[in-house]
């Protein structure tokens, strides 16, 4: 839409206020309202003014003045608000040079859409993520000097089977361990709430192909949605996380969407689905190893050699090393096979048709921010088609029963953060063309995680740690 129909809609459907999102350097959605009479045509051009020095990652508090500018094409009427609410994702940028904010990560994620047409390669990078969360009855955690502790609850948990609860009762049917998947209720405990999601997700403009209990206990569940280009994408990513929250908490319920919740159980994932098209062509399709086109595999062959530094902005906390662990069916191999899961590059065979040919890069997980992550795999696939890698020739044996000799021949994903940011710091450079990441970004992002994340971790003793070592 267009600034003008905006201004229509608001007036068609009462809308009393307008809320704009916009994302932090991490990772998560930040915003602010106004009433909808402050929404004028001219406010897509002049902007709103904020503070980006209380923006995690952001400014010095000497230059915080910061716009957001409103992007029309991403409105949806927020379902969740009391008030009649629009929302609009914004770009940010530089009140006094307006432009583009470079730490703005969906400015980045425009730059590699930008950058890709640049190159003539392709003028459109389709992405389509599945993000798998948990839906939990409580959550409570905290940690000081003296103590840590969290403790997880959930009225589908297999640990509560032994358990009294309505009235001295208990009616069973708790998902085994790893024994999740596409149960029907009773069992699945939360079909009627993820439909609920999947309406709220439409209602928004979102399209879904299809909604699941995943393979853990606890709900673990998964809405796929329909793919779309890199930003559009990356926004929508945005949304079904605001959305999918919102409605488990309307319920009484809450959603994470962190990696690996709970031990001893399947972690969640955000397998990526690739493909690359000029104008109405798949440039993915042809000829080769599972009807894929030399493209695909220059494509796979980048992804293969930069994925180490992939992982920095693809699976960026801590915690999402406690999913990628090496023979637990996790994909940290870095290879590539059709239909073959324990690769780390996967390509389905569902379909014959040549528009369904894609690539599945399955490490990711949905603690990351989407514009980063979505920008950086295209990036990768981009230089292995500049630079004509070759991806090695695939494995289609299950990577777990392989002779130990030839196992670790198989190269593999970083085993933490720590190393994912070493491999970020060493190997960059396929980031920095066409200026779609910038030297600053790459600094910031790899000091933030450092001192943030990686030694915040590494300075506090685990509880685990006083199981095991405590009578040494």
């Amino acid at each position: 839409m267009k600034p003008k129909e905006i201004l229509g809609m608001i007036e068609k459907n009462g809308v009393q206020i307008i809320d704009f999102k916009f994302m932090d350097f991490p990772g998560q959605w930040q915003h602010f309202s106004v009433p909808a009479n402050q929404l004028k045509e001219e406010s897509f051009e002049d902007g709103f003014g904020f503070d980006g020095s209380s923006i995690r990652g952001w400014q010095a508090i000497n230059e915080s003045d910061m716009l957001i500018m409103p992007d029309p094409a991403t409105a949806f009427i927020d379902p969740f608000c009391k008030v009649k609410t629009l929302s609009l994702v914004c770009n940010v940028v530089d009140p006094v040079t307006k432009e583009k904010y470079s730490r703005d990560p969906r400015n980045t994620a425009l730059k590699a859409e930008a950058y890709l047409k640049s190159t003539g390669i392709a003028d459109i990078a389709y992405f389509g993520p599945e993000m798998e969360f948990f839906i939990f009855d409580s959550i409570r955690y905290d940690e000081g000097a003296n103590r840590a502790f969290y403790e997880i609850d959930s009225v589908e948990g297999i640990w509560n089977s032994g358990r009294a609860e309505d009235g001295g009762r208990n009616l069973g049917y708790k998902p085994r361990y790893k024994e999740g998947y596409f149960p029907v209720p009773p069992t699945d405990h939360f079909q009627d709430l993820r439909t609920e999601m999947v309406m709220n997700l439409q209602a928004c403009g979102i399209e879904v192909e299809a909604q699941h209990h995943e393979v853990a206990t606890a709900g673990q569940a998964e809405i796929d949605l329909r793919y779309n280009t890199l930003t559009l994408m990356a926004d929508k990513c945005l949304m079904y996380k605001y959305i999918v929250k919102n409605t488990a908490w309307a319920h009484g319920k809450t959603v994470t969407f962190m990696p690996k919740p709970l031990f001893g159980d399947n972690g969640s994932g955000m397998h990526t689905h690739v493909s690359l098209w000029k104008g109405s062509v798949p440039l993915f399709a042809g000829d080769g190893y599972a009807g894929l086109s030399e493209m695909a595999l220059h494509f796979i062959g980048g992804l293969i050699k930069h994925a180490p530094a992939l992982m920095a902005f693809c699976a960026p906390t801590t915690n999402s090393y406690k999913r990628l662990v090496p023979g637990f069916e996790a994909p940290v191999n870095l290879a590539y096979s059709q239909r073959n899961r324990s690769a780390a590059m996967r390509i389905p065979m569902y379909s014959p048709s040549p528009k369904a040919k894609r690539i599945e890069f399955r490490p990711p997980d949905p603690s990351c921010n989407p514009y980063y992550s979505f920008s950086a795999i295209l990036m990768a696939g981009l230089d292995g088609i500049q630079n004509r890698m070759d991806p090695g020739e695939p494995l289609d044996k299950n990577i777990y029963d392989l002779p130990p000799e030839i196992a670790k021949k198989v190269p593999q994903v970083p085993a933490s953060l720590d190393a994912a940011l070493n491999a970020l710091e060493k190997d960059h450079a396929f980031l920095l063309k066409g200026d779609v990441f910038t030297q600053d970004v790459i600094n910031t992002w790899i000091e933030y995680k450092r001192t943030k994340e990686v030694d915040a971790l590494r300075l506090r003793p685990h509880p685990w740690e006083f199981a095991a070592y405590f009578d040494c």
